[in-house]
């Protein structure tokens, strides 16, 4: 018999069955709260995650261009190659390990990686890792060809590429310093690339592309991409010939003066400030700036502590990377000279006839100070004692203008204050102030001791000593212009300031060219007019630091036309070890060199003189083909002798080759039919006048060119370019360095 429901236990029922349905839609309520209140930011995220591929577009990098727009640096096209593991996770685990295992075989060779890393990234709980940036084309087609060669394993799941760029540098080495390079993601890490990072970066585009559950693209419904921006290109005021000229130079001369500390050499419009040139010895290769040189490599691998090896490793890239002529300060010595007579004539303290007199040692405060000529210099007059770099007479000059108003003028000259170069870097001077400075420190300061400053300062206070009297800021871009080529901004050239006068500053023209006519006579160039001053600097801190000795910089700052000035270089060679060290012995032939070649192409016609007409080189003609009556005719026509070899109607070969610079009177050797090159052994041309290395080198059969100072007197030969005991075709030049071995330059601390 069923028992009927009472109306208690239905009541009791419902009352069930009601709490039962709160329960469920509180449970529920409070889950959809916790998803669409507290995470619904973070699920919409992780479902936009799963289903939206992200990918920036790298926007091109503005090219930076030299003052006649070639390229220094430009962006082309790479790519990037990235996985998306979240696609082989999902398959079983057998079939996943077979193309983790392809993948991490094949990219690794291809793109050069370790295979172990590139395993292990295949394993990573994403869909999308880097495996490599930056890949050239060769590359890049090599994966795309493994991709295609395993689309039955649908490849393309699982690899991409992404169109990217990559920073490239057409000169290899040229201008690094100044250049500087760039990181993985290409910003800027130094030199131009990191000071103009901005205006080079451009805007960066995007793509937003809709993708399934294993991270690959769907071939429908959803894609936004938005156009990366180019960045705005640089125009700098560097010369690509002008640099090349610099570089090749200071290169000869660091290794030929055995340069510990590197050197520097910089070309500058002394009215602009417009820096045309910039080199820096022992530089690098921006397209790789993480590789160092053989010898810097070689100092690393001997190193056996993995520590010590890191340490040295990042201290050499550093020095590599740092750019001496800006980052680096030093005591100018006897260049400062410059800045103590301008300031004593822009006061009137001294005229050019002023006499003074030097009896070899001068007493300031108890502290003996040497002349670097035994026996001094006897009574001179100021022109004189520029052109003797005499300390004693300087320091009499220093007391004369007195610590206020040299300071004055050390600040107005703007060597208490960075120059504002736009690069990064730049060192700030060490001086000593006006209420620290006594008459010892203004008789050291007064010949360029005991205090520091940059290369770029000195520079900028010899332009300013020439020009008229105003300083200007020296920088390195002329403009900035977009993708059109339209200038979006200007640099300005305009004087800082007016330090001395205009008759103050052509007073200085006239002795700086008295200098180099009488005492800098390295610094001359043939064929036109220079004026400049050189210097040679004790490293007094380093050597009581070290407890040695024979620690110098040699140092030249030479200007021209000095009657009508454009151009100031510069030159430090930082502790040589060669045979010697003084300022004028080993950095103005440097400079003079620079100024031969740089003088002509910025469109200067030289004028010469009777003597440096006598040493002027001529270029040798092309006769091959010739009979030996026209070759004989046009080679004497060029102011050349001949000598023919064989009996033959035509000419077959000659020697020097045609275009090539020869001594005025060198000979050219004309070969005819079935005859071959003669050849000779090379001689020591070095230690020679110019007459002896000439009859020397006659008499080996080979010819020869001067090069540096050739027409002053007391000179003798110190470099050759074909080393003593070569072989060599009879005919063949051989370029002979001389140069005045002049000690007048020296500044010296108190003995």
């Amino acid at each position: 018999m069923s028992v009927r429901p009472t109306k208690q236990m239905l009541v009791r029922t419902v009352i069930v069955m009601v709490c039962m349905i709160l329960c469920i839609t509180i449970i529920s309520g409070s889950s959809l709260v916790n998803i669409m209140i507290f995470r619904g930011e973070e699920l919409q995220n992780m479902a936009s995650e799963q289903q939206l591929y992200d990918s920036i577009v790298t926007a091109p990098r503005g090219d930076i261009y030299d003052r006649n727009m070639n390229v220094l640096a430009t962006s082309s096209t790479a790519w990037t190659v990235y996985i998306t593991p979240n696609g082989i996770n999902k398959l079983d685990e057998d079939e996943a390990e077979k193309i983790r295992k392809l993948i991490a075989d094949n990219l690794s060779e291809i793109l050069e990686l370790d295979r172990d890393e590139l395993y292990e990234k295949t394993k990573q709980k994403t869909y999308y890792v880097t495996v490599k940036k930056k890949v050239e084309k060769v590359a890049a087609d090599k994966v795309r060809e493994f991709v295609a060669d395993n689309s039955d394993i649908k490849m393309t799941q699982y690899i991409g590429i992404d169109e990217t760029t990559k920073r490239y540098y057409p000169n290899d080495s040229l201008a690094s310093t100044v250049l500087g390079f760039v990181g993985d993601d290409n910003q800027g890490l130094a030199g131009l690339e990191s000071y103009y990072d901005n205006s080079l970066t451009g805007v960066a585009g995007r793509v937003v592309a809709a993708k399934n559950a294993s991270g690959t693209d769907m071939p429908f419904t959803y894609q936004k991409v938005e156009e990366a921006v180019q960045g705005h290109s640089l125009v700098t005021s560097l010369d690509s010939y002008i640099q090349y000229v610099c570089e090749k130079y200071l290169d000869e001369a660091v290794e030929a003066e055995k340069v510990q500390e590197r050197g520097a050499v910089v070309v500058m419009n002394v009215n602009t400030g417009a820096i045309y040139g910039m080199a820096v010895s022992n530089d690098f290769d921006p397209n790789s700036p993480f590789t160092l040189s053989k010898e810097d490599q070689a100092t690393v691998d001997a190193i056996e502590n993995k520590e010590e090896k890191a340490k040295k490793r990042t201290e050499l890239l550093n020095r590599q990377w740092r750019n001496k002529a800006v980052s680096d300060t030093y005591e100018p010595g006897s260049v400062f000279k410059i800045f103590t007579a301008s300031v004593a004539l822009e006061e009137n303290l001294v005229n050019a006839n002023s006499t003074f007199t030097c009896n070899y040692t001068y007493s300031v405060s108890g502290n003996i100070y040497h002349c670097h000529k035994a026996g001094g210099h006897g009574t001179q007059q100021l022109r004189n004692t520029i052109a003797n770099s005499c300390n004693p007479a300087f320091i009499m000059i220093g007391q004369l203008i007195g610590s206020s108003t040299f300071s004055k003028y050390f600040e107005a000259f703007g060597l208490t204050q960075k120059t504002g170069i736009d690069l990064p870097g730049e060192a700030t001077s060490n001086y000593h102030k006006q209420d620290k400075m006594g008459t010892t420190e203004l008789a050291s300061s007064s010949f360029g001791q005991t205090f520091n400053i940059t290369p770029l300062q000195t520079l900028a206070l010899a332009a300013a000593s020439v020009n008229g009297g105003y300083l200007v800021k020296p920088h390195v871009v002329e403009k900035i212009i977009d993708a059109d080529n339209k200038v979006v901004e200007t640099t300005d050239t305009s004087y800082e300031r007016q330090v001395i006068s205009e008759s103050t500053s052509a007073t200085m023209r006239e002795l700086l060219e008295f200098v180099v006519e009488n005492g800098a006579k390295n610094g001359k160039v043939a064929g036109y007019r220079v004026g400049g001053k050189t210097g040679t600097s004790e490293k007094v801190s380093k050597m009581l630091e070290l407890n040695v000795r024979g620690l110098y910089i040699g140092s030249y700052v030479g200007i021209a036309p000095i009657d009508n000035p454009e151009i100031a270089v510069f030159v430090m060679l930082d502790e040589t070890m060669g045979d010697s060290y003084y300022g004028g012995a080993v950095a103005a032939p440097v400079g003079s060199k620079v100024m031969a070649e740089i003088l002509p192409y910025l469109g200067y016609e030289p004028k010469y003189s009777e003597a440096e007409l006598a040493k002027l080189s001529v270029t040798v003609p092309d006769t091959v083909g010739m009979t030996v009556a026209d070759a004989k005719s046009k080679i004497a026509s060029a102011g050349l002798s001949y000598r023919v070899v064989g009996v033959g109607e035509k000419v077959t070969a000659q020697t020097p080759s045609a275009a090539s610079t020869v001594y005025k009177n060198g000979t050219v050797i004309l070969y005819t039919e079935g005859t071959s090159e003669e050849t000779t052994v090379v001689p020591n041309l070095t230690g020679l006048t110019a007459t002896e290395a000439n009859t020397a080198a006659a008499a080996a059969g080979i010819n020869i060119e001067f090069s540096g100072n050739t027409t002053s007197s007391g000179l003798k030969s110190y470099s050759q370019s074909i080393a003593a005991g070569e072989v060599v075709n009879k005919g063949t030049v051989v370029t002979v360095n001389f140069r005045e071995e002049a000690e007048a330059d020296i500044a010296t601390q108190t003995q």
